[in-house]
């Protein structure tokens, strides 16, 4: 039988092979492309995305006021293609040819892993086109911090996307609860945490509706949450001097014995199953959980299907002096098509990324604006959504993931590692374990730009 690992690893191979395929058929003599004399009249553009519900709706009309607005006539066909991972298994074989999409949204890992087979455009040129791009006033407005995620050192700095909006990891908690169990105010260090936690699993919420036992902290093996958690611990899982993971770091070794203590002792559970942090959390039967800020109007919405208490965000729990907060949001880039249509997508992420769009955007989606003046006009918001409004405020303190091809691969290698530890694996062997594996996928991912 073919196992789930034996099948990563062949998908690997494959997709390696495709990308040194696909080099074969990028374009030779790669330079600036200028944009000054192209006429983006007339083009039709189609854009992949991964936004469902309420995010969907606003975006669909947002396109159309576009296509109806814009002096050009082009024509932007906004397209669900499913999750991230969906979207990007379904890139890989249609780069540097004409069925690849025209604008498609992608982390900055998974950029990078198209950049592979130079298959995106540099976006740079039209960022500061004299006739196309935006003002230094427009571009000063942009939080620095969010632009310099798309720029890849290791593509010679280029800019392979450009930011639409971004989230970031926080720590959920259910207020009334914790006032149940004596405290006035969240956790702020991994002790404080243990000690509510494990109080919460021994003492049920009295508003709960969920029917299964109460747990303190309900926790997800996936790769943003435990880079969350060793960014907290004062770590990183990626050296950025040595271009190596650092999975087996003392920093990150501490935060997974600190994760396996919490599972031993009752106080944590793990999520059976796909959102189930959220239901649960929404149902009071844990105390804690960790996600995106991304995910606030659906954390609101189990909450009023269940227990129906008042919630706020905080912190991942630090031994840092300030919080180390990972912040990710994907970005999108451009495939390589003909100057007209690359020029036409542009038009339209000026016209997604613009204040006035921007406003719209965050205050319907829940994402972080990626506009300062947006920001300053979001007054009545942050008080009407005083989580969002702690959330925003940690900005300053954030970190980011490595934007390295393969990181993908890394991610599903480090979540089976996070539950191999859960289930009672020694962290530190599993640990040099996943490093060693994470930083055998770097390797062979950068020997394709040999």
């Amino acid at each position: 039988m073919l196992t789930f690992e034996r099948g990563l690893m062949m998908l690997r191979r494959l997709i390696k092979l495709l990308a040194m395929m696909l080099l074969t058929l990028a374009p030779l003599g790669a330079f600036a492309q200028d944009y000054e004399g192209v006429d983006p009249s007339g083009q039709e553009i189609t854009f992949w995305h991964n936004h469902t519900g309420v995010r969907e709706d606003l975006l669909n009309e947002l396109v159309n006021e576009f296509n109806a607005t814009n002096e050009y006539g082009i024509t932007v066909n906004a397209s669900n293609q499913g999750g991230y991972g969906d979207i990007f298994q379904k890139m890989l074989p249609l780069l540097n040819t004409d069925a690849a999409p025209d604008l498609v949204v992608a982390y900055q890992n998974q950029a990078a892993t198209y950049q592979l087979a130079d298959a995106l455009i540099d976006v740079a040129p039209l960022v500061s086109s004299p006739t196309w791009g935006l003002s230094d006033e427009d571009l000063n407005d942009f939080f620095a911090g969010f632009l310099s995620q798309d720029v890849f050192p290791t593509f010679d700095s280029k800019r392979l996307g450009f930011p639409p909006n971004r989230s970031m990891e926080v720590m959920y908690y259910n207020q009334e609860w914790l006032a149940e169990l004596g405290y006035d105010a969240p956790p702020s260090t991994p002790a404080e945490f243990q000690e509510m936690a494990c109080a919460a699993a021994n003492t049920p919420f009295s508003s709960a509706t969920g029917a299964g036992s109460s747990v303190g902290y309900r926790f997800t093996t996936g790769a943003s949450t435990v880079a969350a958690w060793v960014y907290a611990f004062g770590g990183d899982i990626y050296d950025a001097d040595t271009n190596q993971y650092t999975y087996n770091s003392p920093a990150a070794i501490e935060a997974f014995n600190f994760l396996q203590d919490l599972i031993e002792e009752g106080c944590l559970g793990l999520v059976a199953e796909r959102f189930g942090d959220q239901t649960d959390f929404g149902a009071g039967t844990s105390l804690f959980t960790t996600g995106s800020t991304s995910g606030f109007p659906f954390y609101q919405g189990a909450i009023d299907e269940g227990a129906q208490f008042e919630w706020s965000v905080a912190p991942i729990p630090h031994n840092t002096a300030e919080p180390v907060q990972n912040i990710y949001g994907a970005s999108v880039s451009l495939p390589k098509h003909s100057p007209e249509t690359e020029l036409a997508t542009w038009l339209f992420i000026k016209y997604f990324t613009s204040a006035e769009t921007q406003a719209r955007w965050a205050g319907a989606s829940g994402y972080f604006p990626v506009r300062q003046s947006v920001a300053e006009g979001m007054e009545t918001y942050f008080e009407e959504n005083p989580a969002y409004a702690t959330a925003f405020d940690l900005l300053a303190t954030s970190t980011s993931e490595p934007p390295v091809p393969g990181y993908d691969f890394v991610r599903d290698a480090i979540s089976q590692a996070a539950a191999r530890i859960m289930e009672g694996a020694d962290v530190t062997e599993t640990l040099n374990e996943v490093n060693e594996e994470a930083n055998e996928i770097l390797a062979d991912q950068l020997a394709q730009l040999e």
